[in-house]
């Protein structure tokens, strides 16, 4: 691969695994719009731990307050009680929340992986879940903050992470969405999805890492390490930028250019896939 096509898939992932636009549809759908081979798995594996660095620089301090906290530890020294057991609380939900997604992708990548990866799939994939998030952003009650969570939001949103293994939904398009019919807010909505996707992207990555190493020690590395690290460096960087943007947008504005968009796109991918295939004839 060359190394333009290599920053340009690290960008594409970069905006699209933290916006809500699916970041896997992109990805296959960017190679065959566009006639590029497939990137193959080190370098899948090489942008997950480029979005993977961006989401944990960005939430560092959050994460470590969580994990502390949640491992028994009062932290930072001079907290309230309650904040302490806030960030307990929160750290636990996060872990109750991975679960779901961790589960279905152990169960079920493989066949995913070779079943569903088609355009028609994600065409269909992206218009619905904007129909879903339309529906969130526009009739759903935004007034909880991230304090308020519960069990029962983590388990939901982790059950919408989970969806997300399907291409086309979204991780956190899925999530966010979720936790709009919670009643969160969409910053709060958006910022639980973020600090979620940290443990499953690097679950994904822990897993794929073990594929990688001996496929470069047999020597059939198809890409060379420099383009690896490039891409890992442009995703990393553009990821946190992406996310610090979406933030804030958030805070001010509402989904519905997001929804225009995966309509758009999935209408476009439908319409590209049948005339393909000869469905237009």
């Amino acid at each position: 691969m060359p190394l333009i096509q290599a920053i340009i898939l690290a960008l594409v992932q970069a905006l699209t695994e933290f916006l809500p636009v699916s970041s896997t549809a992109h990805l296959i759908l960017f190679p065959w719009l566009l006639h590029w081979p497939e990137p193959g798995l080190a370098f899948d594996v090489a942008l997950h731990a480029g979005t993977l660095v961006a989401v944990l620089l960005f939430f560092f301090r959050d994460w470590l307050k969580l994990a502390l906290c949640g491992l028994g530890l009062n932290y930072p020294a001079g907290a309230a009680t309650e904040e302490i057991a806030t960030h307990r609380r929160m750290f636990w939900y996060m872990v109750a929340g991975t679960i779901p997604a961790a589960i279905a992708g152990k169960l079920f990548h493989h066949q995913i992986e070779d079943t569903l990866r088609k355009p028609l799939i994600i065409g269909f994939s992206l218009v619905s879940v904007a129909l879903l998030m339309w529906w969130a952003d526009s009739r759903a009650r935004l007034s909880r903050e991230l304090q308020q969570s519960n069990l029962g939001d983590a388990g939901t949103i982790g059950l919408a992470q989970a969806c997300a293994l399907l291409p086309g939904v979204s991780r956190s398009g899925s999530t966010i969405v979720a936790g709009l019919f919670r009643g969160f807010t969409r910053e709060a909505a958006t910022r639980f999805s973020f600090l979620l996707s940290a443990p499953i992207i690097a679950g994904a990555v822990l897993n794929e890492l073990p594929k990688l190493l001996k496929l470069h020690r047999a020597g059939g590395l198809d890409l060379p390490l420099s383009t690896l690290a490039a891409a890992i460096l442009t995703s990393g960087i553009a990821g946190y930028f992406v996310i610090a943007f979406f933030l804030r947008y958030l805070q001010t504005r509402t989904l519905k250019v997001f929804v225009v968009y995966r309509l758009l796109f999935g209408i476009v991918v439908l319409v590209w896939w049948f005339h393909q295939t000869g469905f237009a004839r």
